[in-house]
């Protein structure tokens, strides 16, 4: 069996081209992909050869963790059947590329238990699961105060402001330097840095990936704050000690969701607290995988890519 696939060959050398199918088993799906999303946080960083050292690596290498499409074959121990919508958090199934993370594909095949149902209604927003079980990860369990300050208004920054509100919490405040991403009407504030004096925030978490932001952050929280790292970093972390030291600074990383994280936010979503829209703002045919990448990687009006896998053969 073949698939047509997303194919990075190496830094920037990126298309579409068939790669063999690993045969299913008995607790395996075969799932054809409606819909993948392109990751500016990961992907692009195999995409610009910046990733460090990361176990699965390696180059030919099949990218996407954020896919969404319909059962087309289940195993005999598993509980799906055909016609079952699915979330796919990517697959590892291929002949002659790695599987990191494997999801853009026009069919896949996965172990039954990685996967989420999903409501047809969802249709390319199916995708964003997994930036919403990121979100949640990051602000679920003990003791893990929520949002009062969130760093970045891309995908990541708004479903931690809608989790925030959906969870009954003080609408946070919003940093953005885009002009263009402080546009628009929230139920938050969205502001440029440089216009807020406050000094005394209880957990400000980034979702900008900007590491240099440290020492800038340190400044804004009170004595026993926290900082969360909720993105992913390519370079060493650093900051200044005696602020942090003065401050009694706090600092946790925010790591993959789990599958718990994914169930808690699809179920927010099919109840209506969580929404997941006006988060797509580009999507192309997947034929146009190139030319996707790029401008997902490299324009700053672009929250969020979606490949249409629909009648992709």
């Amino acid at each position: 069996m073949e698939t047509s696939a997303v194919i990075l060959n190496g830094p920037k050398k990126l298309g579409v081209d068939r790669l063999t199918l690993t045969d299913p088993g008995p607790t395996d799906l075969i799932v054809e992909i409606s819909h993948s999303g392109i990751s500016t946080g990961t992907e692009k960083l195999f995409w610009s050869g910046q990733m460090p050292p990361f176990p699965g690596m390696g180059y030919p290498l099949v990218p996407g963790y954020e896919a969404a499409g319909e059962v087309i074959a289940a195993g005999s121990d598993t509980h799906f059947k055909p016609g079952d919508h699915v979330f796919v958090p990517g697959a590892n199934c291929y002949d002659g590329a790695f599987g990191l993370f494997g999801g853009a594909a026009h069919r896949v095949v996965t172990a039954a238990d990685r996967v989420t149902r999903i409501d047809r209604g969802l249709r390319a927003e199916g995708a964003l699961l997994a930036l919403a079980a990121t979100a949640r990860h990051a602000m679920a369990g003990l003791d893990k105060a929520m949002p009062d300050l969130i760093v970045g208004h891309g995908v990541l920054g708004r479903m931690l402001a809608r989790l925030t509100i959906a969870a009954g919490a003080p609408a946070p405040t919003v940093w953005e330097i885009d002009p263009a991403r402080r546009e628009g009407e929230f139920d938050y504030p969205v502001i440029d840095p440089a216009d807020d004096d406050t000094r005394d925030y209880r957990a400000i978490y980034d979702a900008s990936g900007n590491g240099a932001l440290l020492n800038t952050l340190i400044g804004h929280i009170r004595k026993g704050g926290e900082i969360v790292l909720a993105g992913f970093y390519d370079a060493p972390l650093s900051f200044a000690f005696p602020p942090a030291f003065m401050k009694e600074a706090r600092f946790r990383i925010a790591a993959e969701w789990t599958h718990d994280d994914l169930s808690a936010t699809r179920a927010l979503v099919e109840s209506g607290a969580l929404s997941l829209s006006g988060l797509i703002t580009h999507e192309r045919p997947a034929s146009d995988a190139a030319a996707a990448y790029e401008v997902a990687f490299t324009d700053p009006a672009c929250l969020k890519m979606i490949l249409d896998w629909k009648g992709h053969a």
